[in-house]
């Protein structure tokens, strides 16, 4: 749908907010850019930004559809609107995600009772650097608890603080996760922008299933400080957008040392198509080739298909160090947080003392494994297993497939679309491309590619480490053409 169309169609649906004579309120859907240009020509001020946003929150996420994609909102909103420090984000309103300390009336809990009555001492290094830059921190959003390392059995989007978030796009359907309040908030027009987390698919996944741009940034891009952790070696923030245009201005602050991307031509670009990562949906394959004729015709030359060594083994060599190291770095963080829960085995015993509340729907089977993963023999395996894992994924894995075919990225389809919720039986089987990226610490974009049954589905750009900019100018060049984007429509069907 093209963009006009786009913003009309979500007029309809839910008009914007009245203002003054002096001032206009954005159209639904207004883009950090957007609105940026808006503030710069003065047809808005940033309280109004703020009410307005505010004002949808109430009508779509606390009611009406009632996505419950935010946990908790920023009572200082309106305050710190009167004296926006000037900088790239003055008076935009962001999101965070609920693993991701802020030092203010909000808590920060990672949707764990556990976490509740006890305030970090600071902000995020990534929060201090969007207060910084001028952004309004609106709220936090609501996740898969834990960032989802708790079971294998969960539901993404559900958190025992915050409840079960929803599809924008089909109310009945999985937000996937667990950046699942980032995404949907991003995609029903609550924030213009979120700031999500991933170990491996909690930005890429949530993003593709609700329809918005999401990027997993090289490892070490942006500070990790002040994260509830699963394992440094894979966890990393990342924005969550309308448009990859917007994700590259959020890394403008996030990180360091990065310069702003513009749009390639696409003309004798190379991409290597990514078939066994692609999965056998057949209507995501068809909208999937429908995206390459498209790149075709913009001159892109298409390596098809492109072999992605040693996936396989790299992932299951990660998953086995990361519940090792699960255990080190959230005993860690809860050692120095202090409150109530200072260790994995005293958060065991928390979530077991408040089974009512914190387990009605799935235990914490990885919780309960890892904390036998501590031994120094255990601990040593770990890390060879993590050592060879990224070997594998990255020199070995991604860098050879690129190498060998001189590409400048990797393609495929990002997911196939969200399951249906069912808190019983968990999360459904759904195939995402995230392992081979997460695990090697590179980066990962994926943007919108289209509609499979009024669900999304996205495209995922993979590239080597440190080629961000890269990586996301091709996304900017892509999403131009195709112009996939489509306002969720909240079906409860």
């Amino acid at each position: 749908m093209k963009r006009r169309r786009l913003l009309q169609s979500a007029a309809m649906v839910l008009p914007p907010l009245s203002c003054s004579h002096k001032h206009r309120a954005p159209l639904p859907f207004a883009t950090l850019a957007d609105l940026a240009a808006m503030l710069q020509t003065r047809q808005t001020t940033p309280p109004l930004l703020v009410e307005h946003f505010l004002e949808r929150i109430a009508r779509i996420d606390r009611t009406g559809p009632k996505l419950n994609a935010i946990i908790e909102l920023n009572p200082e909103a309106k305050a710190i609107t009167a004296a926006c420090k000037p900088g790239l984000l003055r008076g935009l309103p962001v999101l965070i995600k609920d693993n991701i300390e802020t030092a203010d009336a909000m808590q920060t809990t990672a949707g764990s009772l556990a976490l509740r009555d006890h305030k970090p001492a600071r902000d995020a290094a990534l929060v201090t650097r969007l207060r910084a830059a001028g952004a309004v921190i609106l709220g936090k959003t609501n996740l898969s608890e834990w960032a989802n390392i708790r079971s294998p059995n969960s539901t993404s989007g559900w958190s025992a603080r915050g409840g079960l978030t929803r599809n924008p796009h089909k109310l009945t359907h999985s937000a996937s996760g667990s950046s699942s309040g980032s995404a949907a908030a991003v995609a029903a027009g609550l924030a213009p922008a979120a700031i999500g987390t991933e170990t491996n698919g909690s930005i890429v996944s949530p993003a593709s299933a609700c329809g918005i741009v999401g990027f997993k940034p090289t490892l070490g891009r942006i500070s990790g400080a002040g994260i509830i952790p699963i394992t440094h070696h894979q966890d990393t923030a990342g924005p969550m957008t309308l448009t990859v245009r917007d994700a590259a201005l959020l890394m403008q602050v996030l990180a360091d040392d990065f310069t702003a991307p513009s749009p390639l031509s696409l003309k004798g670009i190379r991409l290597g198509v990514l078939r066994k990562q692609s999965g056998s949906h057949p209507q995501v394959l068809a909208l999937f080739e429908a995206t390459l004729k498209q790149l075709r015709d913009a001159g892109a030359i298409l390596i098809d298909p492109v072999e992605l060594p040693n996936a396989r083994e790299a992932g299951g060599l990660a998953f086995k160090a990361m519940l090792i190291e699960l255990r080190a770095d959230l005993n860690a963080y809860l050692a120095q947080r202090g409150g109530d829960v200072r260790s994995l085995a005293e958060l065991i015993a928390f979530n077991e003392a408040h089974r009512d509340t914190e387990m009605p729907h799935f235990g914490q089977e990885f919780f309960e494994q890892s904390e036998k993963l501590g031994t120094p023999d255990i601990i040593a395996a770990g890390e060879q297993a993590r050592k060879l894992a990224r070997q594998l994924a990255g020199p070995d894995g991604i860098d050879a497939a690129l190498q060998a075919h001189a590409l400048d990225a990797l393609i495929c389809p990002t997911n196939d679309p969200a399951g249906l919720i069912d808190l019983k039986k968990g999360d459904a089987d759904v195939r995402v491309a995230s392992t081979p990226a997460a695990v090697a610490g590179y980066p990962h974009l994926t943007l919108p590619m289209g509609l499979v049954d009024g669900l999304p589905v996205g495209l995922s750009l993979i590239g080597t480490a440190n080629a961000d900019e890269r990586i996301l100018a091709l996304g900017q060049s892509i999403e131009e053409i195709t112009q996939a984007r489509h306002a969720p429509v909240f079906s409860a069907r």
